[in-house]
């Protein structure tokens, strides 16, 4: 008798501890949900191109529409879509990036990264 009334208040018990559990996911899903759509609408080449700027640049750029740079002397993207167009940007990352400051690497992309790359560029400026 005992053993059944304890299943019974466990099952109860397990109950609430869902129910109170579902509105703690829905609150979660609802603070993430502007930014999954937003990366479920870029086409395949500007999310390989985030990906590479956030493995690549993000240490020292900002590489989203908002957040400060985590280098200050670093230019956020969105800033330098904003001072250079992006064929001028296209030009510099295909031929390799001199830096005006010490900290920047010198590099070049390859054709695909490059074209990943502007792709996910030109999200920033929608």
């Amino acid at each position: 008798m005992l053993n059944l009334f304890l299943r019974r208040n466990a099952a109860k018990a397990g109950a609430a501890v869902k129910r109170a559990t579902w509105p703690a996911i829905l609150l979660a899903a609802m603070a993430a949900g502007p930014v999954a759509p937003a990366l479920a609408q870029q086409s395949p080449a500007a999310q390989r191109g985030l990906t590479f700027v956030r493995l690549h640049c993000a240490q020292c750029h900002s590489v989203d529409p908002v957040s400060d740079s985590p280098l200050k002397i670093a230019l956020p993207f969105r800033t330098l879509i904003q001072q250079f167009p992006l064929e001028t940007l296209r030009r510099r990352l295909a031929e390799g990036i001199t830096a005006t400051h010490p900290t920047m690497p010198q590099f070049r992309l390859e054709p695909d990264q490059l074209n990943d790359v502007m792709e996910y560029l030109k999200t920033l400026q929608r």
